[in-house]
């Protein structure tokens, strides 16, 4: 545990005058107030700082708005984009009047996910690892008026300017779906992508890997190392701020946008998990299917059999389901296999050891609150550990290329424009909102009234999901991105 006595010694160490109080709303945006570095005493850490909790979303109505950010300091750190050096702190937030922790507060619903976990007695930690990819674009316009609906991005990596006159066009341009990791000349967000890692290594989020992803213009990807559920949340917001920060200072526009390129792949948020206790991990047998223990497949079972509840939280936005369709190496299909990247569950096969054993779950993305989306793929796997739900057998084959009637036994996500979210395509129930309303939203209201372990919302949840309403709806839900969703835009700014 940190004290305060440490971080003023750290912080005159590091010439550090500033000092960032960071907090995350409930969609998942982060927030700050700056305070001079001499406003962070021993009284305003026990006590907390002002602010409005009505004016960010999800939080209080205007006649209650008065709550507190209470540092957390065992998340100080010096922020690596700022000129001048700067303290973050991440804060937790607090009634003020009674002095409780606030329901609505994503961080906390976070650390009570993680506390049921050890109250069940089935394991003590939680490790989460999210493979978030992204694009860098050199332009992002959009525009929506009363006369004008359009938007346009641009990267100098995308195959649409063979023909631009570049002053001179020196080519290396990369195809629609040929993205993966080439070497420069063709990749051109390398360096980008380095400032990036090394900005979050600075802040203690260890690095794997980095490299272009398969999207033409200007698709990457960071992997960071696994840690605990409410911590990897924290590393996220990093990760996110640090992406769009640090791309913009190097002339790019960042984007976690699912799919803001029309036929090419789109971006997610692949996520890790795996179950710990006393130090060992619960998710390996060597003679079990792809290494995985009985605990894990239950685990698989409870996530795939609350899936379509679970993307109300891990693919919130319209555009989500723009990604979530056949084709593109999107996990549209609610099966697991080892290896298999066209199912909703993958079972990694890099390594046989123990510690490495984990399942993949691939709909969520980048839009989603990492704290709650983290949170509700816990509970989900719980509910499956402690209901014996049974995953059925794996399929180990192209799921794109089954045949129609084998394809028609497959469950599938919520898609666009009226999908199934049932076995087999065909017509099913509109999807309006993007996953938040129709198919996922009825599954969740269905998760609730059952009392599964699913069941995250606060008492008041009907008023959340009012706000949720009002931020993800749009009157429309095609394949293609529209202009409401684009990059910069708000539903985007996640």
């Amino acid at each position: 545990m940190a004290n305060l006595a440490d971080i003023r010694q750290r912080m005159a160490a590091d010439g550090v005058t500033r000092v960032d109080l960071r907090v995350t709303d409930l969609p998942g945006r982060w927030h700050h107030f700056s305070v001079p570095a001499g406003r962070l005493t021993e009284e305003s850490v026990v006590n907390g700082f002002g602010f409005d909790g009505s004016s960010l979303r999800g939080f209080q109505a205007i006649e209650e708005s008065d709550m507190l950010l209470v540092p957390d300091l065992d998340t100080a750190v010096v922020d690596p984009s700022e000129s001048v050096p700067t303290l973050a702190l991440i804060c937790d937030v607090v009634e003020p009047l009674t002095g409780d922790r606030y329901a609505r507060d994503p961080r906390r619903i976070a650390a009570l996910a993680e506390l049921h976990l050890r109250s069940t007695g089935i394991a003590d930690t939680a490790n989460f690892g999210p493979e978030l990819e992204f694009f860098l674009f050199d332009d992002a316009r959009f525009q929506q008026s009363a006369n004008t609906a359009y938007y346009t991005v641009d990267s100098i990596e995308g195959p649409w300017n063979t023909g631009q006159d570049e002053r001179p066009n020196l080519g290396a341009k990369i195809a629609t779906k040929e993205g993966y990791s080439p070497v420069p000349p063709a990749d051109q967000t390398a360096g980008v992508r380095w400032a990036i890692a090394e900005a979050l290594e600075r802040t203690g989020v260890e690095v794997e890997v980095h490299h272009h992803e398969v999207a033409a213009p200007g698709q990457g990807e960071i992997a960071t190392k696994y840690a605990s559920l409410r911590k990897k949340a924290d590393e996220t917001q990093w990760y996110k701020y640090l992406v769009r920060t640090i791309g913009r200072a190097h002339g790019k526009a960042a984007t976690f946008m699912p799919k803001p390129v029309f036929g090419d792949n789109g971006s997610g948020m692949h996520t890790h998990q795996s179950l710990w206790k006393d130090g060992q991990p619960l998710f390996h047998d060597a003679n079990g299917y792809a290494g995985l223990s009985q605990t894990a497949r239950w685990y698989i079972g409870g996530l795939l059999a609350h899936a379509p509840a679970l993307l109300a939280f891990c693919a919130p936005s319209t555009n989500s389901y723009k990604r979530l369709v056949p084709g593109f190496e999107a996990p549209v299909n609610l099966v697991y296999s080892a290896r298999n990247r066209s199912a909703a569950i993958r079972i990694p096969t890099y390594s046989s050891a123990a510690a490495t054993t984990r399942i993949e779950f691939r709909p969520p993305d980048g839009t989603a609150n990492p704290y709650l989306a983290f949170a509700a793929m816990l509970m989900a796997g719980i509910d499956g550990i402690r209901k014996q739900i049974d995953p059925g057998d794996p399929i180990d084959r192209n799921i794109y290329e089954l045949r129609p009637e084998e394809a028609a036994r497959v469950s599938r996500v919520p898609k666009p424009g009226g999908g199934a979210g049932r076995a087999g395509p065909g017509p099913g129930v509109p999807l309006r909102g993007g996953g938040l309303h129709g198919r996922a939203g009825g599954a969740l209201d269905r998760d609730e009234a059952r009392g599964g372990e699913s069941r995250l919302s606060p008492a008041d949840s009907v008023r959340v999901r009012a706000l949720l309403q009002r931020i993800s709806d749009l009157p429309r839900d095609r394949n293609m991105p529209e202009t409401g969703e684009t990059v910069g835009s708000r539903h985007a700014r996640t």
